[in-house]
């Protein structure tokens, strides 16, 4: 086995590396930094994997780079790399969002469609849902997504199923919802939420708190890109979700009891492109892959608090 990860400096992308080589996987690592956050953190989050023998790196966008020898001898390819965040898809950032998530995705699959490769694995969101629909959510639901970043996601998914019917691309598509644990982006909300309660700052709410969200953890995420890419069933799209839906108020007030910190909450208006909840079925991934969540939300959030503390040389209390 060989593997391809694109987007491999991010926060999903180098704890999927991290494990692969862990296991003696050689793995070929792809991430162009964008500059949606400080390049700072993912040279943090490549630096152990860098000292790795089984692991190399190339910097490039997957628009630009020369994917021949990125994918020369590629068992496996799982694909990360994107443009992030539903807030700040709108207006004239979207280009960055169909350039990085759509085009970039349909010249990887053409660059795979010659090529003899066990899966191509891409991480869809759960964005690609809208509201008002039945809980919990199933694969099968009609999709209208309430950002643009959701768009574009959904879009790359519909690529990912038409090369696979077209050319028999073995790709399969996972719709993640809200990953959280240690490297979380610091544009995400457990990352400011857990960094705000240590320091001592505000936290920012936006809506009234009430929304739900389906939480799972970084090492469930990670479970699951490695059983798609062993046994995922072509063409399909699979729900992972930790199965830990609660508000956002419950999350504020188990992050003051792990971190023993009083919370300065400032509540904002609802942004746009927040769906108001989340919940998935996780039915069909149980069946095929042999997904099963195995953290709960209080330990993955300890874990994350510790994580964030080290990173901000802070001792715990």
């Amino acid at each position: 086995m060989k593997a391809l990860v694109t987007g491999a400096a991010g926060f999903i992308g180098s704890t999927l590396a991290t494990a692969l080589t862990s296991d003696g996987i050689d793995v070929v690592g792809l991430d162009c930094f964008t500059d949606y956050y400080a390049r700072s953190i993912k040279e943090d989050n490549l630096a152990e994997l860098r000292r790795r023998k089984n692991f190399s790196f190339i910097e490039a966008e997957l628009g630009t780079a020369d994917l021949s020898a990125a994918l020369d001898g590629v068992t496996h390819v799982y694909h990360l790399a994107a443009q992030a965040g539903v807030r700040k898809s709108w207006g004239a950032d979207f280009k960055a969002y169909t350039t990085l998530n759509i085009d970039a995705t349909q010249r990887l699959l053409e660059a795979l469609k010659d090529r003899r490769i066990h899966r191509l694995v891409y991480a869809s969101s759960s964005s690609v849902y809208g509201d008002g629909l039945p809980m919990p959510l199933r694969e099968d639901q009609v999709l209208a997504p309430l950002s643009p970043y959701g768009v574009t996601k959904l879009a790359a998914e519909h690529l990912c199923h038409l090369y696979f019917a077209s050319f028999g691309v073995p790709a399969v598509s996972l719709r993640f919802f809200t990953v959280y644990g240690p490297r979380q982006r610091p544009d995400m909300g457990f990352h400011r939420f857990i960094k705000a309660a240590l320091t001592g700052q505000p936290i920012a709410l936006y809506g009234d708190g009430g929304q739900t969200r389906d939480f799972t953890y970084i090492d469930d995420i990670v479970q699951a890109c490695r059983a798609a890419g062993d046994q995922g069933r072509p063409g399909a799209v699979y729900n992972i979700g930790g199965g830990s839906r609660v508000s956002i108020t419950e999350v504020l007030d188990l992050i003051g009891r792990i971190t023993k910190r009083t919370l300065d909450i400032h509540r904002e208006p609802p942004q746009k492109g927040d769906m108001r909840d989340t919940s998935a079925d996780t039915s069909r991934a149980r069946a095929d892959l042999g997904f099963k969540p195995t953290a709960t939300l209080e330990s993955g959030l300890t874990a994350e608090s510790a994580w964030l503390s080290r990173v901000l040389g802070m001792a715990r209390g």
